[in-house]
């Protein structure tokens, strides 16, 4: 994607703009990154050694001032789905401040955090950054909220893919009934369903690549897989979906008390 350097923030830490979007990016012997303050949305990490960016990113994203963007790690909060509006809540379509931030020869670190209009701090999100991605989002508003790291990961071959670790068992959001489904998934039509996060580790097994990426989700409640198949999808492509899979780390249905945080750790093993 085309950004403007905007200025340089300290040693390997820039912001630049996309379009009408301010973006972070991060540059380390470990490899890159690259933020938008809207939303405090991860839009890619790629690891030195890989060939491609871990993450999925719309190539039709218009990148415009209070649309959500369409790939990275979108943060869905203090609401999950449609239930109310906008979908999947107000943080990802609201400006977020960059806080804190380090770099040594070991990682990159990035804080982000969102503001209610008293100045009061609503909720916060680490990023690490190393041979691994380590997001932490912490909910601070006293209101019981829902939470979803919706990380769309990048395939060559959706057909070609995998996903390891899943329950039998799932919610399907399509039907809105209880499901038994194969485990692993291979994904051939659209799929939105709700996993209980029973077990902590999934890894895609993206064959056309020749490479796993491993999810660990850490305090959350819920997993959710994701593919729109043929369905029409706002800023996305005909054939985006061939690329794309969103594994999600989620508190849906166990809803985030103050204070509490949960976190998704994922890498290329």
């Amino acid at each position: 994607m085309k950004t403007e350097f905007i200025r340089q923030i300290s040693q390997g830490i820039s912001l630049e703009k996309c379009n009408e979007l301010y973006v972070i990016r991060v540059q380390h012997a470990l490899g890159s990154a690259l933020v938008a303050l809207q939303g405090a949305q991860l839009l890619s990490w790629q690891p030195a050694a890989a060939q491609q960016d871990v993450l999925w990113l719309s190539e039709i994203e218009p990148f415009q001032k209070g649309n959500a963007i369409r790939g990275g790690v979108p943060i869905c909060y203090p609401w999950f789905g449609s239930a109310k509006s906008p979908s999947h809540g107000t943080a990802r379509i609201r400006e977020w401040s960059l806080s804190h931030y380090e770099m040594d020869e070991e990682y990159a670190y990035l804080e982000f955090s969102l503001y209610d209009e008293q100045n009061i701090i609503e909720a916060k999100i680490e990023m690490a950054f190393n041979q691994e991605c380590h997001l932490i989002f912490t909910h601070y508003a006293e209101q019981e909220a829902q939470a979803a790291l919706h990380s769309y990961f990048n395939v060559a071959d959706i057909q070609q893919t995998e996903v390891k670790g899943l329950p039998h068992e799932c919610f399907d959001s399509l039907t809105k009934q209880f499901v038994q489904v194969p485990s692993p998934r291979k994904i051939h039509e659209n799929v939105d369903c709700i996993y209980s996060a029973e077990q902590s580790i999934n890894c895609i097994e993206d064959a056309a690549n020749q490479r796993t990426i491993q999810i660990e989700h850490i305090d959350a409640s819920d997993i959710v897989l994701w593919n729109p198949w043929h369905k029409a999808t706002s800023s996305m492509s005909e054939t985006g979906y061939q690329t794309m899979l969103c594994v999600e780390t989620a508190r849906i249905n166990r809803k985030l008390q103050q204070g509490e945080s949960f976190e998704v750790i994922f890498k290329l093993v």
